[in-house]
């Protein structure tokens, strides 16, 4: 079986809302459900590759003082 998370996580949220985005992002953070990982990994990749430099920047300070 060859599943392509990427394609079905964004399949999945293609017509959503912002607030069930935001809902679902809190509700795998909350739960700290391994299986939400690939997910939320799939998001933070589409914000990466969809963000200029400055907002890069911001996502790794914010990422590094959240390490400390």
């Amino acid at each position: 079986m060859n599943i392509d998370i990427r394609k079905h996580i964004i399949s999945n949220f293609k017509d959503a809302q912002i607030d069930e985005i935001k809902a679902s992002i809190e509700s795998s953070i909350k739960e700290k459900d391994e299986i939400t990982l690939p997910g939320l990994g799939v998001f933070f990749e589409l914000l990466w590759s969809n963000s200029d430099e400055n907002s890069k920047e911001y996502i790794l300070n914010t990422l590094k003082n959240s390490l400390n």
